[in-house]
This record gives structure tokens, sequence and C-alpha cells, in this order.
């Protein structure tokens, strides 16, 4: 993962613009530029494009979609805004959370026109921090169905995606000029290849260690549900060209993996009145802030572990998302008829998780606000026949990256802008702040698909 001189460096091959990464920033770039019809060839280091988008519920928050109208659902940028802003405490920079909110909705509404892609809204809940329901997913509600659906877009409009090739050094002048990059194929053999403009969209650095506990200590050694791949090329390329980084200790955690399979549970197990308990069988926190948060929460629970317990009720709606049925199919999504039995079948104390449960259904009774500051007030009671999952906490990616615009032209500290240098998605600095706290759902894709397309669309520009 260099930076070398491009002074005397020969191309045989050049392109007018190289996307590094095939995940959902990278393929909407691509669509983009073919939109705009440029040339572009995309470098995917796995054999087939998925990263961690694939391991996400695929879902892309926008407001004031048609989806969202047809729902009856009243929404604007400058609410959606007003949300990512107040999550994160203020801190992104309120110009680019403007200026992604107000572009996502039209690219979803393009992506469907134009590509087929049909999402719809979720309405039966909302996710934590938004005051509208607007988080927009394909029919399964996985990641898996979002890369696919955007490689195969990507494909039928021209694209060429070049798979198991790994980018490991770019070619630079003295005024930061990408001139070309290098890559290395699975058997050791390398090229070279020359371009005009270079859209990194690789994803952050959370299947580094070494760069995880320099930037993200708290979860040092925690379980990492992202991509190995995200290994911090896009980082570490830029800061060796001088770029302006951000928030790198931003992050997105979920305290809602089951373990040991590793299957992400909804976390409408825990907004629609289900609760998390600890081995000791009692509850340690609110849950119903958030899941980025809550991952820290639940790690530092005797054996970071935690129990989430909710109803049949609560596992209907969990069922929409692929995931979740794939966990009840393996059969991490344990029922009981009555207390006893779900005591007996997760082997927490019976009187301890009897009191916790007996408690949160007096608090919802009286529509109370518990020690820990979470209200239940309109929440259902849990009703037999109980469910409950054992769950951890886990990284999912990184938030924080390199600075860009709203071109996401990737910038230096003075503010100016490289000549033909791009970053979106995890590459880019998000909008989720300095804190795991600061990530209301779905920024991730957020970025990645309203920064990807920025990025397509101010290199076929250039």
């Amino acid at each position: 993962m260099r930076v070398l001189p491009a002074e005397g460096v020969s191309f045989e091959v050049r392109m007018p613009v190289v996307v590094v990464g095939a995940g959902a920033a990278g393929l909407t770039a691509a669509l983009a530029l073919r939109a705009a019809g440029q040339e572009v060839l995309v470098l995917e280091r796995d054999p087939v494009p998925r990263g961690s988008t694939a391991l996400s519920a695929g879902l892309i928050p926008a407001p004031g979609t048609r989806w969202q109208q047809a729902a009856g659902e009243a929404d604007s940028p400058e609410r959606f805004a007003a949300d990512i802003l107040a999550k994160a405490g203020g801190e992104p920079d309120a110009a680019m959370v403007r200026a992604i909110a107000t572009r996502i909705g039209p690219v979803l509404e393009w992506l469907a026109d134009r590509h087929g892609l049909d999402f719809s809204v979720i309405t039966d809940f909302r996710y934590p921090g938004h005051s509208a329901c607007r988080m927009h997913g394909l029919p399964s509600r996985s990641g898996e169905e979002l890369v696919n659906r955007l490689r195969e877009a990507a494909e039928a409009a021209g694209t060429e995606i070049l798979c198991e090739a790994q980018v490991t050094d770019l070619y630079a002048d003295a005024e930061g000029r990408i001139h070309g990059i290098a890559f290395r194929r699975p058997d050791g053999s390398g090229e070279r290849l020359g371009c005009g403009a270079l859209i990194l969209a690789c994803n952050g650095y959370g299947g580094n260690p070494a760069l995880v506990a320099e930037h993200v200590p708290q979860l040092a050694g925690a379980l990492y549900f992202g991509h190995a791949g995200n290994q911090g090329e896009a980082l570490l390329w830029g800061e060796a060209l001088g770029a302006a980084t951000r928030h790198l200790s931003g992050h997105q955690g979920h305290g809602s993996v089951a373990h040991p399979i590793g299957i992400l549970i909804s976390w409408a197990t825990i907004t629609q009145g289900g609760v998390q308990v600890n081995l000791e069988g009692r509850r340690f926190s609110d849950e119903s802030h958030g899941y980025s948060e809550q991952a820290a929460v639940v790690l530092r629970q005797p054996e970071g572990i935690a129990w989430s317990v909710f109803d049949e009720r609560i596992a209907g709606i969990a069922r929409q998302f692929e995931d979740f049925r794939q966990a009840e199919a393996a059969g991490v999504v344990l029922s009981a008829p009555d207390v006893a039995a779900l005591a007996a079948a997760t082997k927490l104390p019976a009187a301890a998780l009897r009191a916790t449960l007996e408690e949160v259904e007096a608090l919802k009774q009286a529509g109370a606000t518990d020690g820990f500051g979470r209200s239940f007030a309109h929440q259902p009671p849990l009703v037999p026949p109980y469910r409950a999952v054992r769950v951890t906490g886990a990284l999912f990616h990184t938030q924080g990256g390199l600075v860009v615009d709203e071109a996401a032209r990737v910038l230096r500290p003075d503010g100016t802008p490289f000549p033909n240098l791009y970053a979106a998605g995890g590459a880019a600095c998000g909008v989720s702040g300095s804190r795991a706290e600061g990530y209301l759902s779905g920024n991730g894709l957020l970025t990645a698909v309203a920064l990807g397309h920025a990025a397509g669309e101010a290199a076929a520009r250039a």
C-alpha cells in the first residue's frame, strides 16, 4: 500500500476512470459514469463483488421519495439532515450533510427507474434517531441482494469489473495528480494501469487490527463483522499523499450479532419492545438508544454476551429481514412458552430473569422511564411465547476517513482538492462524527450510494 512517484513510469493500458472497490459505493459510481457515457474499470480484490455491502441489511435512508409519499410518510432532506446532525451531536459538516440528504432520494429513484432496483420503504417501525420511516430496501431486505443487483446493473450498462485484482500502489506526481495504479493477482503476478481519474471506494480500516487499536481502542479485539478486505488502503494512501482526514475514531458497531453463529439480528427486536439482559439475567442499559453504541456496552458485560429477549409479535416484524429468517432456520432464535422455560433454555438465573421481565412489564403498563433513561411509553407488553437470541457486540465498519467535498473530491488540509482523486463510502469521512453513538441507522450505505454517485458524476465531468 504505497504511493510511488509517477515520473518515468509507463503504462501500457490507460482507462479514463478507475474505481477501486465493487461494493455499493464503487458500483454506484460506475453507474453514474456510464450514464455520462464514460468508460470505467472497477477493480475488486475478491472473486465476486460483495464487500461490507453484502454483510449489511441493505437498507438506505432517503427522504421525500415516491415510496414514502405513497405510504403517506411526510419527510424532507432538511428533516433528514437535522436527524443526522442531532444523532452525531452536531459534529459532521452541516453543508455536507445537507448535500448528501438532498442527493440520496433522487439517486434511489434513478436506480429504480433506470436500472430496475425495486426499492420499498419500511413502515412498520422506525430505527432509532429517525423522525420518519425512510429506510429503503430491496425485497429480501439484504445487502447481498443490493450488491448483486448493483453489479448486474453495472455490467448491463457496460461497466468492466475486474475481480481478483488487489490494488497495491498508486503513482502520483508532485502536485498529487494520480497517473496510475498497480494491482496484484492471486498468483502473485502484477500489472500497472494508467488512469485519468481514480475513485477510492474500498471502504475503511475495520479489518486492520492495528488501525482499529489505534483509532477505536474500545473495540480492539472485538468481533469484526465487516469485510476482511477493509484494510485501510484508502486512508493510508491518502495520508501518504498529504490528504486531510477527519473523525477517524468514528465507527458503526452493533450490539446484536448472534453468537457464536455470527448472524445479524434486527434491532427491531429491541425497538419494538424487547430488552437485553446479561448472563446474570439483568438489564444493563437503555437498549433503545441505538445499536451502534450498544456494541461496546454489550462487550462490557460478563463474557461480552447478552440475550435479546422479545416475543412472537416482534419476531413477526423481524422476519421481513433475510438475516433473521436465516437465524431462525439455524435454530439460534429460541422459543419458550413461559419465563421458567425461557430461563431454562437460555441458562439464565430464573429468579433474576423473572424479576427483570416483571419490572419491564410494570414500566410499560405505567408508560414510565427506567433508571437507564429508556421510556417504555406506548410499547406493547411481551406476550408468550417468548423469543431470545444470544448475542455479542461487534464492529461493522469505520466512519472516519478522507475529507471530501460535495463532489466527493479528496481534499488537502487547506481545503483544496486533489486534481483527480475521489473517495466515497467508508473511504471518505462519513456523517457520523467521532463516536459510535453518532451513527444514525443507514449512514454507511447512505454515504456509499450518495457519495459514490457524486464521485461518478464529478469524475465524468473532469
